[in-house]
C-alpha cells in the first residue's frame, strides 16, 4: 500500500489469495487505487484479514491483473507473509 500522505500519491492496495493444492502461486485478488484502495482495506479489516504495508511488494504487484499469479520476483516476500500468517492461524 502506499503512502497517502505523500504529496500526489493515491493510496493503493492489492490483496492476494491462494488455495493450497489448487494454485500454484497466490494470485491478485483485488486491487486498485483511492476508493478501490479505501474498500478494499475496509473489507480487510470487517473480516479481520492482517495487512501487510510493503511499497516494494506493492509495487510489485501493481500492474498485475485480477486473477493474476503472483510473479516469481515476489515469491520470497509472499512467503514470508503466508509463513506468518499460518503460524498466527495455527496451520502448519
Amino acid at each position: 500500500m502506499s503512502d497517502p500522505k505523500k504529496p500526489g500519491r493515491k493510496l493503493e492496495a492489492a490483496a492476494l489469495g491462494y488455495l493450497r493444492g489448487v494454485d500454484k502461486a497466490p494470485k491478485v485478488i483485488a486491487r486498485g487505487k483511492g476508493t478501490i484502495a479505501e474498500t478494499i482495506l475496509a473489507r480487510a479489516e470487517e473480516h479481520g484479514i492482517p495487512v501487510e504495508r510493503d511499497p516494494d511488494l506493492l509495487e510489485c504487484l501493481a500492474p498485475l491483473e485480477v486473477g493474476e499469479s503472483i510473479p516469481v520476483e515476489a515469491y520470497r516476500a509472499v512467503a514470508t507473509i503466508l509463513a506468518f500468517l499460518y503460524r498466527q492461524n495455527g496451520i502448519d
